[in-house]
């Protein structure tokens, strides 16, 4: 039998109707929804790239955009967390030092990922036709895979805990399974291109 007694406390510092967590879900929930959906239409009909002139210009664009919705998202994110108490067991020197370690890892993580794929790697460049010639296989993606989606993960659980807050813990949780539903739905995508990308060359 599963011992729900600190998932029920945890619940029980976090008023999950309060306005500022409820926007923090939503811009959790959204953002991967956003460029999924922008990056598709774009590969389906090329509007983008049509209308900044560019795949490269149509990719940077987006990925500015991005960017943006991130720094909502960790704002939405903080703010929801300053609103609510904290865990007085997490409230601590070990938590918090354990936390910097863990946003620490996150950080090498996302940091290194975008210096392995590069900007359009990173945001996307797939959808838009821009397609690296090979897998990326360096640091950290020999570690494991989608580094750059643990790593902010991490980076959320790291803050929570330098914080001693359960609204950030819940928040981070809601991270973990936004990435690992953007994960199932991009994963066999992005298979798909660079598989017909090597159709492609296979026939010429």
């Amino acid at each position: 039998q599963v011992d729900v007694t600190a998932m029920v406390r945890l619940f029980g510092y976090v008023d999950v109707t309060d306005a500022g967590f409820i926007a923090a879900v939503l811009s959790i929930a959204f953002n991967p929804l956003f460029w999924n959906v922008v990056a598709r239409w774009e590969h389906k009909t090329r509007a983008l790239s049509q209308v900044f002139g560019s795949p490269r210009a149509a990719c940077y664009c987006l990925g500015a955009v991005i960017l943006m919705l991130n720094c909502v998202r960790s704002h939405c994110f903080t703010e929801a967390m300053k609103s609510q108490p904290k865990l007085e067991g997490l409230d601590s020197h070990w938590a918090y030092y354990l936390g910097l370690a863990i946003l620490a890892l996150g950080t090498l993580f996302v940091i290194s990922s975008f210096l392995a794929l590069g900007f359009t790697g990173t945001f996307l460049g797939d959808y838009f036709g821009i397609l690296m010639e090979a897998k990326v296989t360096s640091f950290p993606f020999s570690i494991l895979d989608n580094p750059m989606y643990w790593g902010s993960t991490a980076v959320y659980l790291g803050w929570s805990l330098i914080h001693a807050s359960p609204a950030g813990l819940l928040l981070t949780a809601v991270v973990a399974i936004s990435y690992t539903i953007a994960v199932l739905y991009e994963g066999p995508f992005t298979e798909e291109i660079y598989r017909q990308k090597q159709k492609g060359v296979k026939n010429k």
